[in-house]
């Protein structure tokens, strides 16, 4: 008998990145209304995970969306990139919600960019190679962002942590998929992909009892401000095709009265969907989730 599927929002280490890049073409008198930025212009960022048990088609699953970017940078680098925290905060925040790294059964990966896989990664020390934590979890992504991590473009190489495919391919347990849905996860978990910001981004829905569904937008949609649909960062690939693409998602779970979950918005985790002619809103937002019946 299946069991009822249960929703954490589990923090990662935070980041502190320029407005202008995360508001793409969006002026500073406009964004700096929805994220107040700091004296260097860099406005706080969560790395927020999507905990779900009650998954696969037994019901027995317990699946991590994401691992946010950890605590794997180098010193030098971990300033670069705005990361606040020195310690592996996925991992404490696991903790909280009563779970361990190898409790997890499976970790989806939208993508490979490092502020999404970082925290599948131990803390750094110096003289050490990368290692993975999540000893037992099968690794899921899509495809095409797997490919692009293998061959970045020079745009984004700087996105990718390069030991990562290879220490994914030792475990054994990397399972790439091209389809709307996968073997290990069964039904409850149905694909969407994005190319907007990234070749062949997964947006993954988990269903409910209801219908109503909740949807990992990951970097399709990073926090509220990235709602509106014009809104988008200066990090996507082709900003127009991500307008085009958050119409016809936003319109779609709207329709059927789904839920956002935000990786990146500093406060929210999860919101419903508004709509007030052609602009899209939030609403019935929640800082964090706790074992949320779904």
């Amino acid at each position: 008998m299946s069991h009822p599927i249960r929703l954490w929002s589990i923090l990662g280490n935070s980041q502190k990145l320029d407005g202008g890049a995360m508001f793409g073409n969006a002026p500073r008198a406009l964004w700096s209304r929805w994220i107040q930025p700091d004296e260097q212009n860099r406005v706080p960022l969560a790395c927020r995970a999507l905990l779900a048990t009650g998954l696969g088609d037994d019901g027995n699953m317990t699946v991590l969306f994401e691992t946010g970017i950890g605590a794997f940078f180098e010193p030098k680098l971990k300033d670069r990139y705005g990361v606040v925290e020195s310690e592996h905060v996925l991992l404490d925040s696991l903790a909280q919600a009563g779970f361990k790294h190898d409790d997890i059964d499976a970790v989806v990966l939208s993508h490979l960019h490092f502020d999404h896989v970082g925290g599948l990664l131990a803390p750094w020390q110096a003289g050490t190679a990368p290692t993975l934590l999540f000893p037992k979890a099968k690794i899921i992504v899509g495809r095409e962002s797997w490919e692009r991590a293998l061959k970045p473009h020079p745009r984004d190489r700087a996105s990718f942590i390069p030991e990562v495919p290879d220490l994914l391919r030792a475990t054994g347990r990397l399972e790439i998929i091209d389809g709307d849905a996968s073997p290990t996860l069964g039904a409850r978990v149905r694909f969407e992909y994005s190319h907007g910001h990234t070749p062949g981004l997964l947006v993954a829905t988990i269903a409910n009892g209801n219908g109503r569904g909740v949807s990992f937008c990951s970097d399709m949609i990073p926090g509220r401000p990235w709602v509106h649909v014009p809104i988008t960062m200066g990090y996507d690939r082709y900003p127009e095709m991500l307008i085009d693409e958050k119409t016809r998602f936003l319109e779609d779970k709207f329709t059927r009265g789904g839920w956002l979950f935000f990786t990146h918005d500093p406060v929210c985790a999860m919101a419903s969907i508004t709509r007030d002619g052609n602009r899209y809103g939030t609403a019935e937002e929640m800082a964090e989730l706790a074992g949320l019946a779904c």
